[in-house]
C-alpha cells in the first residue's frame, strides 16, 4: 500500500485556508498514486490556541462529523481522487459536545471518526471513550490514535487487538514544555521567526532532544511491539507560543524508520508498505504468545489514576517560575 504523511503549519482558526493546504497535498498525493494520506492533529482548526478559547468561540470553529462543511469537503476530495484521507479538527456534536477529532474517509464514502482519548488542550473539550478502526476499500484495516493517546501503551495494544495493520498517529508535538525535565523542551519562537539566519539552529533543535531525539525513544516501539506500520504526521512551525518540530515519519512493522522529515519545513513523505511483513514481524508473533489470564491487573484502578489534563500540566506553573 502506498501511503503518505504531510506536515504543515496550520493557520489558527482558519478552516478554509487549512483546507486549501489539504487539497493541494491530496492533489500531489494522487499524482503519485498514493492510496492513503494523513495530516496532523487539529490541522483544520489549529491546535494550541484552542486552550485560550471560550466554549462559544470553540463552537464557531467546531464541525459536525460527517455532515459539516469541513468533512464534506474532505469527503469530496477522497471521492474525486480515489484516496483515503485523514484530517484533524474540532468536532461539535448536535448536542453541543466538543471533541478533538480525527476524521478519516475512504473514496467510497465510508468513514471513521476518532475522538482523542486523552484530550487536555481545553477544559471545554471532552475526551473520547472508544478505540477506532476503519477498513479501506482494499481491505486494509487502519487504527487511529491521536497524539497523547499514543503515549499510553495499552491504547496501541488495544487498537492492534482490534485488527489494525496500520496505525495513524496524527500529532501536534515536539517543542513543548511537557513537565518532564528529560523529555521535550521549549523551542524559542524567535528561531522560527528568524528565517534563513536562524534556520540551521532551528533544524538542530528540531532534530535534537526537543523533537526527533525524544520521539525516537518511544514512537518506533509502538510499531515494533505490536507488529504495526505507523504513520506519524506532525505540525511544523509556530503554534501560538510554541514551535512544533515536524519530524513526521513512516515506520515499518519492525519499528524501523522508512522515511522521515529531516528539514523543519512543510512537506509530504511517501512510502510503499509491504503489508506481508507483518506476518512474521516480532510484534505480531509476540501478540500470539500473550497470556490474557495474567493481565487482569491492567484493568484495575490503582488509586493513582488522574485526569489527563492534570497530569499533562502538573509542575508547569512551578517550572515557569524557575530561573533558567
Amino acid at each position: 500500500m502506498k501511503v503518505a504523511t504531510v506536515q504543515f503549519q496550520h493557520v489558527a482558526g482558519d478552516i478554509t485556508a487549512n483546507l486549501a493546504v489539504v487539497k493541494n497535498y491530496v492533489l500531489k498525493a494522487a499524482t503519485k498514486n498514493v492510496e492513503l494520506v494523513i495530516f496532523p492533529e487539529c490541522c483544520l482548526s489549529g491546535y494550541w490556541h484552542l486552550r485560550n478559547l471560550t466554549r462559544e468561540q470553540l463552537g464557531k470553529i467546531g464541525q459536525n462529523v460527517p455532515a459539516g462543511f469541513a468533512c464534506t469537503q474532505v469527503t469530496e476530495l477522497a471521492r474525486t481522487y480515489n484516496i483515503t484521507i485523514g484530517v484533524g479538527l474540532v468536532e461539535q456534536t448536535t448536542a453541543g459536545t466538543l471533541y478533538n477529532a480525527f476524521f478519516v474517509v475512504n473514496a467510497d464514502g465510508t468513514w471513521a471518526n476518532h475522538r482523542k482519548l486523552h484530550c487536555f488542550v481545553s477544559q471545554h473539550m471532552d475526551s473520547g471513550d472508544s478505540f477506532t478502526v476503519l477498513d479501506t476499500p482494499s481491505g486494509v484495516r487502519l487504527g487511529i490514535l491521536t497524539c497523547y493517546d499514543n503515549n499510553i501503551v495499552e491504547n496501541v495494544r488495544a487498537t492492534s487487538l482490534l485488527g489494525a495493520q496500520i496505525l495513524l498517529a496524527p500529532h501536534q508535538t515536539g517543542g513543548c514544555n511537557s513537565g518532564s525535565p528529560d523529555a521535550m523542551g521549549l523551542i524559542d519562537v524567535d528561531l522560527w521567526e528568524g528565517g534563513a539566519s536562524r534556520y540551521e539552529e532551528l533544524k538542530q533543535q528540531c532534530n535534537g532532544e526537543k523533537g526527533r531525539g525524544w520521539l525516537l525513544r518511544w514512537l518506533p516501539s509502538r510499531a515494533h511491539d505490536n507488529g504495526l506500520f505507523l504513520i506519524f504526521s506532525n505540525g511544523i512551525g509556530r503554534d501560538d507560543d510554541e514551535v512544533r518540530t515536524g519530524n513526521s515519519m513512516i515506520i515499518d512493522a519492525y519499528g524501523r524508520v522508512m522515511v522521515e522529515a529531516k528539514e523543519p519545513q512543510e512537506q509530504m513523505l511517501v512510502a510503499d508498505l509491504d503489508l506481508a511483513m507483518r506476518d512474521r514481524a516480532t510484534g505480531t508473533r509476540w501478540i500470539r504468545a500473550r497470556r490474557p489470564e495474567l493481565y487482569t491487573l491492567l484493568v484495575k484502578n490503582t488509586g493513582n489514576e488522574e485526569e489527563t489534563r492534570s497530569v499533562r500540566f502538573e509542575h508547569l506553573d512551578e517550572d515557569a517560575n524557575t530561573p533558567d
